[in-house]
């Protein structure tokens, strides 16, 4: 029993390093370049946005929702089905924003995001491309996942965030990695030929929105200083190349090129955390050398997700 709890834990822990991208669904169906078919923002009309009920959320605050026939509809141009529409505190400093879709039943919800100032006029556009599948972890499912950094502009009370789907997300689907493949993978094991599963992209669907402050390096200003009603929405990710390196990279938005690198945490500091996850690992606490492990990664550590895979296999 021991045994196979170690070998769950090692396989969720290494799903989490293996990439991931869409493809187009099913057979007889051509296949659609998702990242042209929404390469613009939708052109959605001042009275449509008037008519939305926007929900308001506060900086610290995660909002769970399941869009379903009920929910508030769009059905104009591309976008389809049902949406989710945020108002956001604009006076609180820079926001910080997680947005995640759950797969489930091998379904998924493909989140656009369109960000609007006070005026409701359109200032960051997040493709669906953006949001990029995250395989299961310890305490997570599988999801698509993806995070906004905006900052509004001063003399601004509310900005606002419209979640939709669109036609052509609805014509793919995403394929996710099954766990025994990441499993032999991570320990060196040869790959098993066994099909991985999809998740098809529906109209409905379970979100997360988490939101928190956040500092405003490379974020998006939304709102204008000064007035300017010809201004596009500054897309971001269409233009980032999908990644095939086995780390996970947030895509930055179109004025960083690219993030400020993790800092290396100090010897000591690496000593402490990996003498740690030892520890913990040697009298069978799993679940504190996980969380050692995250807060040593937080800081930088390029040694600690060694030691606890060497570990987990001499503990087996």
């Amino acid at each position: 029993m021991k045994k196979k709890l170690l070998s769950l834990c090692l396989s969720a822990l290494l799903c989490n390093v293996i990439p991931a991208v869409s493809y187009a669904a099913g057979s007889g169906i051509e296949p659609i370049d998702i990242e042209t078919s929404n390469a613009v923002a939708p052109a959605l009309s001042l009275s449509t946005l008037q008519k939305l009920q926007w929900q308001p959320i506060n900086t610290h605050g995660t909002q769970s929702m399941v869009l379903n026939s009920s929910s508030q509809q769009i059905n104009d141009g591309h976008v389809q089905g049902a949406i989710a529409a945020f108002a956001l505190p604009a006076n609180q400093g820079s926001l910080e924003i997680t947005l995640t879709s759950l797969i489930k039943d091998k379904q998924v919800y493909s989140p656009n995001v369109l960000v609007f100032d006070e005026q409701l006029h359109p200032a960051a556009f997040y493709p669906s491309h953006y949001f990029r599948y995250q395989q299961p972890g310890i305490m997570s499912t599988d999801r698509l996942e993806g995070v906004l950094k905006l900052t509004p502009a001063l003399g601004q009370q509310r900005i606002y965030l419209l979640i939709y789907t669109t036609r052509p997300d609805l014509q793919t689907s995403t394929q996710m990695v099954d766990p025994a493949k990441a499993y032999a993978k991570g320990i060196g094991n040869s790959v098993p030929n066994i099909p991985d599963p999809v998740a098809r992209h529906t109209e409905i669907g379970s979100l997360t929105l988490k939101v928190q402050s956040e500092s405003n390096t490379g974020n998006i200003l939304i709102g204008q200083v000064f007035s300017s009603p010809d201004t596009k929405p500054v897309t971001v990710g269409s233009t980032q190349a999908v990644s095939t390196s086995p780390i996970r990279t947030t895509p930055a938005n179109v004025a960083q090129s690219a993030a400020s690198p993790v800092k290396p945490v100090l010897n000591d500091t690496e000593q402490y955390f990996n003498d740690a996850i030892t520890r913990a690992i040697s009298h069978g606490d799993i679940d504190k050398a996980l969380k050692l492990l995250d807060e040593a990664e937080r800081l930088g550590s390029p040694t600690a997700r060694k030691t606890f895979i060497k570990m987990i296999k001499n503990k087996k």
